[in-house]
């Protein structure tokens, strides 16, 4: 069974920042890739980036430059911090790992707002 924690989402006014955290077990945490992916109100789900297990990243079209995302050994999970965030950055982000199919987070919802 593959349980995905995430935590650190929250309201922010734009320009602002959040680090969302997703905690996976050791076994997930060495052995697959993991990333994030998220999905707006009436839109379909988008990728966000994704780290490989040797600290590799790949980012979205939208995304380099402001996000950044990270590996943390000591505490198996994968850290997206998030700079310079815009209204339209609005949405609920799912951590995934990469199995032979996705597994995903239950979601963290991210507001910018004013």
């Amino acid at each position: 069974q593959v349980q995905l924690v995430e935590s650190g989402g929250g309201s922010v006014p734009p320009g602002g920042s959040l680090k969302l955290s997703c905690a996976a077990s050791k076994h997930i945490f060495s052995h697959y890739a993991m990333g994030w992916y998220r999905q707006a109100p009436g839109k379909q789900r988008e990728f966000v980036a994704t780290i490989a297990i040797g600290g590799e990243p790949q980012y979205g079209d939208s995304f380099e430059g402001r996000f950044t995302i990270s590996r943390d050994n000591s505490k198996n999970a994968v850290n997206l911090q998030m700079d310079s965030l815009k209204v339209e950055d609005t949405a609920v982000y799912y951590c995934v790992a990469l199995l032979d199919i996705n597994y995903y987070g239950q979601g963290t919802q991210v507001t910018v707002s004013s």
